[in-house]
């Protein structure tokens, strides 16, 4: 269990450095792509922006648990155990959320691509520390 726990705190601060990493990328994208990031769909609301930071950490220890739970259904090293994690993650959680949100938000189809291959990269960095520090 210690070995959990500590695998999670250090997803939490890896994943909190990505999403910082990605706020200081968000001007490199295309300038369309930034207008759909920029729009009245989102709120600007400052009392939310806490949530940014909170996703990560939830994201970290609940994958952490379902990394504890199930990481003897994965096979081979460590690094292709973290990948098949984020795989695993993405087609049954991320890939249904970002077809709702495609459905029900006025985004563009290369906004939604950046937010599963963001996500994407958030469960594959879980799953590398995961599989690194718990094997």
């Amino acid at each position: 269990m210690k070995k959990h726990l500590i695998a999670a705190a250090v997803s939490s601060v890896a994943l909190l450095v990505f999403a910082y990493v990605g706020l200081l990328l968000l001007p490199k994208l295309p300038p369309a792509m930034i207008e759909d990031y920029f729009s009245e769909t989102f709120t600007p609301e400052k009392s939310r922006n806490i949530f940014f930071y909170v996703q990560p950490i939830v994201l970290a220890f609940s994958l952490a648990w379902f990394w504890n739970r199930f990481k003897t259904s994965f096979r081979g090293n460590w690094i292709l155990k973290g990948l098949e994690l984020a795989f695993v993650y993405s087609l049954i959680a991320t890939l249904p959320a970002m077809i709702l949100s495609y459905s029900a938000i006025n985004v563009t189809l290369p906004t939604i691509s950046t937010w599963f291959a963001y996500c994407f990269f958030q469960s594959f960095i879980v799953g590398e520390i995961s599989a690194r520090i718990d094997p």
